[in-house]
């Protein structure tokens, strides 16, 4: 497989049996790549971008708020809490998506899910004017909130997968700008946090500032992104594999029928076969990832020197080296297959790492080695994450490139479920 090129071309009937299911999985190249339309101003780029940064913002300014929540439910592990509702519910929708993908569009699921992130950021400030009003201690506001989490989890299924999907029948830059995307958000809404740090005073009118802040910027976000999403399908260069896609569908059905429930079945479980690898090698960095962050870094590790900076300095460490990680792969993309997946294994090695962060030798229990430690977890989950997510929806056809997108994600977010889960072994 190329760089730039990204897909290789099938074999002829004489290589092998056209109508058998793995055959259907072998790459096929467009017909005409020089009739590719060209992406001008690169709109449908920074349509992706903003897509990837958009479906991550309401995650990542939940995460960002932790000192508000903390302060307002201080008998709550709130980062763990949501933690596991946004993961654990976004899970269960996953795994309905993938069973029913064949029988909904990509384009419903995607509105209805950015609706949804938009319903459930805007219940936050609410809620905060009307029912909380900063008082300490109402645990019903805490329940709420989680629901809130728990909806926006279900909202993420719905525009994750389908974003990753559609970005994994386009050249490999898009998926590329959709996880650059995903990087972006982290470090916006670290920013937004760095500012309102500074700017607002830290008491409780600061903190529930900052705070409705954060969720303001993201509902602007999120309307920007139904925006953009909507007009992407204008753009020529989007209506051109779209286009390619209904093509290779309707060849498919008339050489094996239509996708009835049982060819469906079959064609879903030879994509698995096939990325699986892939699958298991996200799955393993962000079981990895989550199981330290942002758990480990806003609640177990302490500073006398920075105090309370020190988790917002650690979480914004970790959002900009993962974009530079994400990033990385528009310079460099790593095509050898077996040291992507190994080097995602090898970041098992942050565990022990920083488990002596946490009970070993008196210097990694300093700032220092945490700092250094957190931005290479940063670097090294944004860098492989781009490549195999690049990587795999280009290992099967083109029309089976959006299940192999969903099917990796579906692996994505077991990971994180895991990890949100095992992060609570930290504090046992």
């Amino acid at each position: 497989m190329g760089k730039h090129g990204g897909i290789t071309a099938a074999p002829t009937a004489a290589e092998g049996d056209a109508e058998s299911p793995t055959s259907l999985l072998i790459p096929k190249s467009p017909s005409n790549n020089s009739k590719v339309p060209k992406d001008s101003f690169h709109l449908a780029y920074i349509i992706y971008f903003t897509l990837g940064a958009g479906y991550l913002l309401p995650w990542n300014a939940f995460v960002m708020a932790v000192d508000y929540f903390s302060y307002l439910y201080p008998d709550a592990s709130v980062d763990r809490v949501f933690a596991i509702a946004y993961m654990v519910v976004g899970l269960i929708c996953l795994l309905l998506i993938i069973a029913f993908e064949h029988k909904s569009s990509s384009f419903v699921r995607i509105n209805i899910g950015l609706v949804l992130f938009v319903a459930a950021l805007l219940a936050v400030p609410l809620m905060d004017v009307w029912y909380v009003n900063g008082r300490v201690g109402i645990y019903g506001g805490f329940y709420a909130t989680v629901s809130l989490v728990a909806l926006c989890g279900i909202a993420d299924a719905l525009v994750q997968a389908s974003i990753i999907g559609s970005a994994g029948e386009l050249p490999e830059r898009y998926m590329q700008a959709v996880v650059a995307g995903t990087a972006a958000s982290g470090v916006l809404v670290s920013m937004l946090r760095v500012f309102t740090k500074l700017v607002y005073p830290q008491d409780a009118k600061g903190l529930r500032a900052s705070a409705n802040l954060y969720f303001i910027v993201s509902i602007a976000v999120m309307v920007v992104c139904i925006i953009f999403y909507n007009m992407s399908h204008k753009l020529p260069v989007i209506k051109y594999f779209r286009e390619l896609k209904a093509e290779a569908l309707m060849e498919e059905k008339e050489e094996g029928g239509d996708l009835t429930k049982k060819l469906w079945k079959t064609t879903l479980w030879d994509v698995v076969g096939t990325i699986k690898w892939y699958g298991f090698a996200i799955l393993v960095i962000y079981a990895v990832t989550l199981c330290i962050f942002p758990g480990f870094i806003t609640e177990d590790v302490h500073s006398q020197i920075l105090k309370d900076w020190y988790p917002i300095l650690l979480l914004s460490s970790y959002n900009l080296f993962d974009l530079v990680g994400k990033c990385l792969t528009s310079i460099y993309l790593l095509e050898n297959d077996k040291v992507a997946i190994g080097a995602s294994y090898a970041r098992l090695l942050f565990l022990p790492l920083y488990y002596a962060c946490l009970h070993g030798p008196k210097f990694f229990r300093t700032e220092i080695p945490v700092t250094i430690l957190t931005c290479l977890l940063g670097l090294t989950n944004g860098y492989f994450t781009s490549v195999l997510m690049i990587l795999g929806p280009k290992k099967v056809q083109l029309q089976h490139a959006e299940t192999a997108g969903i099917v990796l994600v579906l692996f994505l977010v077991v990971g994180l479920a895991i990890g949100s889960i095992i992060s609570w072994f930290w504090v046992i």
